[in-house]
Order: C-alpha cells, then structure tokens, then sequence
C-alpha cells in the first residue's frame, strides 16, 4: 500500500532531482569572494571579534533589508537569547512562542528564566496564527497596571516569537495588531527568512525586534552566525554593549557593569558572510526557481502538494516542503526511508515543542493544526546549486 502511494511521489523528485546523487538537504555554497576575503583575515591578523568586516557585514545587511541597525553575533540562538533580554524578559515571565519551531526558539526564552507557552500555527504560513492567538488571549489574558497576563498561571506574558518557517513570512500586520492590543513586544525569529518579504517589505520591521541565522545549512553562511535587527538605535547600543560581555570603554581596564555575554561575531566569520552576501540576489534567484520546479513536478501528483508561499509574501523558499494528503506518520517515514535509500536526504518538520520532555508542561493552548502539520510535512533537497539549470 506504500509503495503504491509513494511510487509518484518520487517519480516526481526524480523529475526535480534528475540523477544527481547524493542530494544533500541544503548545502552551502562558495563562489564568489570567500577566499579573498578570509586571506585578507590571516594576512593581517584581524580573526577574531575585532577587525573591518564586522562591521561591514552589519551595514551591508542593513542595505539588504532595509533594517536600521544590525548586530552580528556568533549564531541565531544567541541573537534569539539576546533578542528576549533586551525585549525586557525577565525570570517568571511567559513568552508565547510557535510550538511548531525549531528547539532554539524555546530554549533562547528558557535561558532568561522565562517560561515558553506554546501557541498554534496556520496551515497557509506554517507560523503563528493570529486568529487563533486572539481568540486564545481573549480566554487567558488579563492586564494589570498596563502589563499583560496570563490570568491562569499570574505570569506576565512578556513577549511573542513569531518564526518565519522556511522563509514563509507569518501575517505580520494581523500579529503585529495582536501584539499592540495586548501591549506584548513583538519578536520575529526571521532565522530561515533572508530575503523574504511581507506587504514589499522585508521581514523584521514589524517586530521590536528581529533575528537571523547564517548556519552552514542557511540560504547564506557565516559558518555560524546570527544577527540581531532593529530600527531602535538604543536597543541596537544596548545588543552591541550585551555581546562584548557588557565593558565599558575604560582604556586599559577590564570594567563590566552587568552580566553580558561573549557573543560577537568573528572578523573572518563576518568576512565570509560579506561575500555571501554579494551573492544574495542570485541566491534567491536559484531558490524560486527550485521552487517553481517543485511546484511545477507535484502540481498534478496524487497524495501531496508543495507548500507554497502565502498572500501578500514573497517568500525566500529556503527549504521547500512537501504536504501529504494523509496524516498518517508512517506514510510520511517510509518516504523518508524511501528517499534515503536512493541518495536523497529529506527531513521530517522539528519535533513539537509540547512533545519535548523538557517542554511538555509549558502552558498551551490547542495545538491540533500543529499535530496535523507535523504527520504530513517532508522537508526535501533546497540547495540553491539545484535551482540553477545549465
């Protein structure tokens, strides 16, 4: 049974896929400055947390989104930590956060002493659902002195993380006006989102703040690496000040005046990111293109769809994920063993944060979409390289 349900489905990523084998899930790739510029590191010296490139991969980031102020840091879960310390998170707050999101996102809230609470998604953008938060808020919430709280456990509710999942962009404007309603700071875990737009705008503008992630698997790598964007230039003095281990510019003496942290990104990191990021047009270029292939391969096939970008978004499709008809987890497994067996590496979506052990107790609301959404969804071959036809 299957085999048979299966048979075109991979039929059709032969189509996409054509003979390469391995195919890997997302590679990185080097063809332009790279070399170039980390020579230039060795050449002088300037390796670690001081040197040129930092900041000029900090401003060219800006131009690249529009954002005022980016900070890079050493990776997308120390800007996510960041992000929550400077949004004023505090030991026995709660963030609300996607219960569908990759464990960084939770574990960023944990670190300050925070308490994560899970919240459901849409099936369109794959990230938090504004209907459904509203609805959720208006049974839990309550505000005293100007604070919102969750009546329930007494807990403030602090914060919300939105994530951008594979670079489909949440419906920014209808959170954004959650958020403003209740008076909780807006978070965009923009991690997998480079390059994507909400409403002709990039992602990170609705957002007091907003992160990036640049891992060896990202549309663009530092190696490791995040950044931290804002458009409040205060903030952005108090990120830089938090991720020097919080010293003050003393001369020659070694004063921190509260607890920071060694979280700076590297000169010969920023480095590759800057000749990473001269290549980012083409990058999203390449990556609809797969897309569009995807797309085009699955449009007609019986048993799944591709999950496309949604209204009013222009997604970066960093990971291009499959949908099948059937909920069923061992349909979805014997695909990934299927693609296994033939040299194609496939990923289910994250484990649900509900179902970590960690996690499990964290308040919720019903999380039934995110169940249905994690029996279905196959996350297949999204190199750039793979985009590109000869």
């Amino acid at each position: 049974m299957a085999d048979a349900a299966l048979a075109p489905i991979l039929d059709a990523l032969q189509t996409v896929l054509g003979g390469e084998r391995p195919v890997a899930l997302h590679a990185p790739q080097f063809e332009g400055h790279e070399w170039d510029y980390l020579k230039d590191c060795l050449d002088t010296g300037w390796v670690s947390t001081a040197g040129g490139y930092v900041e000029r991969f900090e401003q060219a980031l800006c131009e690249a989104t529009g954002i005022g102020q980016a900070i890079a840091v050493v990776n997308g879960t120390a800007a996510l930590h960041l992000a929550c310390r400077l949004a004023g998170v505090a030991p026995g707050d709660e963030v609300l956060l996607p219960s569908l999101t990759f464990v960084a996102t939770a574990n960023a809230v944990s670190y300050c002493g925070a308490m994560p609470h899970l919240v459901e998604v849409s099936p369109d953008t794959l990230g938090v659902d504004p209907a459904a938060l509203a609805a959720h808020l208006e049974d839990i919430a309550e505000m005293r002195d100007g604070v919102c709280h969750n009546r329930r456990s007494g807990r403030p509710l602090r914060a919300l993380i939105v994530m951008h999942t594979f670079g489909h962009p949440v419906e920014l404007d209808a959170v954004a006006a959650v958020c403003e309603r209740y008076r909780i700071t807006l978070i965009e875990d923009a991690a997998e989102a480079l390059g994507s737009r909400y409403q002709e705008r990039h992602v990170g503008h609705w957002g007091r703040l907003g992160i990036l992630s640049f891992n060896g698997n990202k549309i663009l790598t530092t190696g490791g690496g995040g950044a931290i964007l804002t458009n409040d230039a205060q903030l952005a003095d108090r990120a830089r000040h938090l991720s020097t281990t919080a010293r003050q510019p003393q001369g020659w003496n070694f004063f921190h005046d509260e607890l920071g942290y060694n979280y700076r990104l590297p000169n010969i990191n920023a480095a590759l990111g800057c000749a990473q990021l001269e290549q980012l047009p083409e990058r999203l270029a390449a990556k609809r293109a797969l897309a569009g292939r995807y797309q085009a391969a699955f449009r007609d096939c019986p048993g799944a769809r591709m999950i496309e970008e949604p209204a009013d978004s222009r997604s970066n499709y960093w990971l291009n994920a499959l949908c099948l008809d059937s909920a069923d987890e061992a349909l979805r497994d014997a695909l990934l063993a299927a693609c296994e067996a033939r040299g194609i590496q496939a990923r289910p979506l994250w484990t649900p944060m509900h179902r970590l052990p960690m996690y499990r107790d964290c308040p919720r609301m019903a999380l039934g979409v995110t169940e249905d959404l994690a029996r279905r969804i196959v996350c297949l071959p999204s190199s750039a390289h793979l985009g590109v036809t000869a």
